[in-house]
C-alpha cells in the first residue's frame, strides 16, 4: 500500500507500548496512528483497518486519520496508487496531510534517538524562577514542554504544532512567517473573550524581541493558541505567523506555564545534546560572565570594555559612546558592587554562537544604587571570545500588547 512506501523507510518504525483508542488522551491519538502505519508496513492490513476505524470513531476531527482509514478501506477492493488515493477527486489537501504524516513519523523516529536524557542545545541555564520552558522544533512541527525539577529538566509533554504559511524566520509584518528566537509569554488570554478560531486558550509572546528590533524586523500579535472547535489540528503550514496546537494540548500548556516568566524558544530545528555537554558550555560561559561582573566592579574601564564587541549597541549608543559613558561614570565613584541573580542563559536559535542572558541586577556604588532586570546578547567572535553585542533593560513594550483585548492588558507584567 502506498502509505507504507511514502511514509516509512525500512526499519524506521518500531512499535512502542501499545495504546488502545478507548484509553487514548489527545496526544495518544498520534501514537495509535503511528501503530496503524506500522501495521501497514508489516502487511497487517486487517489489524490496521480495525484500529483506524476505532480511531476515527473516537476522534472524527482527526483528518489525517480519516485519510489513512479511507485508503485502508479502498485497499480492500483495489490497489491504492498513492497516499490519499481515496480522496484524490475531492477538495481535501492531500499534500498537506502527507507532509503532516511525514513529520509525525519523523518525530517518532527522532524520539527513539534522543532518549530521555538528552536536552535541546538552547537550554544552557534556566533561572530558579523559570519552572517551565517551551521549545518548538519547526522542522518536525513539534512543541515540547519541559519542567525544571531541581537542576534537571524533564520533558512533560509534546504536541503537534502548526506554523506560518510561508514557514519560519519572520522578518516583516504580513509575511505569514513564524518567528525564530527566544521569547516570553506575556499573558494568558480568556478564550471566552476571543473568537472560536483561537480555540481553548491563547498565549501571546513578545515578538518582536530586542534582537528582532535590532535587526529591523517588524510585525506583532504572535500567539500560541488552539484551533477552531470543529478541528483536531491544523495543517503544518497554515497560520499567518502564530503557532497553533490541538485544543486539549493548548489548554494543558496554558495551565502549565507562567506568564512573564516562561521562555518560548522557537527554532527551525532542534539539536539534542547530552546534559554533560550542556554543563560544559554552561561552565565556560558563566566564567566569562563572572569575569565581566568582576571587571565592572574594578572600575578599570579597559578591563570592562574588553567584554563588549565593536558592533555593540544599547539604545542610541554604539561601542565608543557606551565605553566613554562608562568611563566617565566610573571616575565619579569610589566603589562599585554588582550582584546578579535570577540568571537564565539560552543559546539563540537561528544565529551562529549567540547567547541571550537575562538576570536581576543589583547595582550599588558610592553615589548611586539601583535594582533592575537586564538582558544581554553575547556573541562568540572570530577569536573565540564571547563579547556583548547588545544590552538593555528587559521588559515588554506597547507593541507586545497590540492585538490583545483591552480587558486583558491590565493583567500583564511589565517585565520579564
Amino acid at each position: 500500500m502506498a502509505v507504507a512506501v511514502l511514509l516509512l523507510a525500512p526499519g524506521a518504525y518500531a512499535a512502542q507500548n501499545s495504546v488502545t483508542v478507548e484509553d487514548a488522551r489527545v496526544d495518544d491519538n498520534e501514537k495509535v496512528l503511528l501503530e496503524i502505519l506500522g501495521d501497514v508496513r508489516a502487511a497487517r492490513l486487517p489489524m490496521a483497518l480495525k484500529k483506524a476505524k476505532r480511531l476515527v470513531e473516537h476522534n472524527p476531527q482527526f483528518r489525517l486519520a480519516q485519510l489513512v482509514y479511507a485508503d485502508l478501506l479502498m485497499a480492500q477492493g483495489q490497489p491504492v496508487a498513492s497516499f490519499g488515493g481515496a480522496f484524490a477527486q475531492t477538495h481535501i489537501k492531500v499534500s498537506a496531510l502527507l507532509e503532516e504524516a511525514r513529520r509525525r513519523v519523523a518525530h517518532q523516529r527522532q524520539e527513539s534517538l534522543w532518549g530521555q536524557g538528552m536536552w535541546p542545545e538552547q537550554l544552557i541555564q534556566l533561572s530558579a524562577q523559570q519552572r517551565h520552558v517551551i521549545v518548538v522544533d519547526a522542522s518536525l512541527s513539534r512543541l515540547h514542554v519541559f519542567a525544571q525539577i531541581g537542576d534537571q529538566l524533564k520533558l512533560i509533554g509534546d504536541s503537534f504544532v502548526s506554523v506560518g504559511k510561508k514557514g519560519m524566520l519572520k522578518v516583516k509584518e504580513g509575511d505569514q512567517r513564524s518567528p525564530v528566537g527566544v521569547y516570553f509569554i506575556t499573558s494568558r488570554l480568556d478564550p471566552s473573550g476571543l473568537s472560536d478560531f483561537y480555540g481553548s486558550a491563547a498565549l501571546p509572546i513578545n515578538y518582536p524581541n530586542e534582537w528582532d528590533r535590532r535587526l529591523g524586523r517588524t510585525g506583532y500579535g504572535i500567539w500560541l493558541h488552539g484551533v477552531p472547535s470543529d478541528t483536531y489540528n491544523r495543517e503544518p503550514f497554515i497560520s499567518d505567523g502564530c503557532l497553533a496546537l490541538p485544543n486539549r494540548d493548548m489548554a494543558l500548556v496554558s495551565k502549565t506555564v507562567e506568564t512573564g516568566t516562561t521562555p518560548v524558544i522557537i527554532a527551525d530545528r532542534i539539536n539534542w545534546v547530552s546534559p554533560q555537554e550542556i554543563s560544559r558550555q554552561r561552565k565556560a560561559f558563566l566564567a566569562r560572565l563572572e569575569q565581566w561582573r568582576q571587571d565592572w566592579e574594578s572600575r578599570d574601564n579597559s578591563r570592562y570594555a574588553r567584554h563588549y564587541a565593536k558592533a555593540f549597541r544599547s539604545g542610541n549608543m554604539d561601542y565608543d559612546k557606551w565605553t566613554g559613558h562608562k568611563r566617565r561614570v566610573a571616575k565619579q565613584k569610589t566603589f562599585i558592587k554588582v550582584n546578579l541573580d535570577e540568571l537564565s542563559v539560552f543559546r539563540y536559535p537561528g544565529e551562529a554562537d549567540l547567547m541571550v542572558v537575562t538576570f536581576r541586577q543589583d547595582y550599588r556604588s558610592s553615589n548611586f544604587n539601583t535594582r533592575s532586570r537586564k538582558r544581554q546578547y553575547w556573541r562568540k567572535e572570530a577569536d573565540g571570545v564571547w563579547r556583548i553585542v547588545y544590552e538593555k533593560k528587559a521588559g515588554f513594550l506597547p507593541i507586545h500588547f497590540r492585538g490583545i483585548p483591552y480587558s486583558s492588558r491590565s493583567k500583564l507584567s511589565k517585565s520579564n
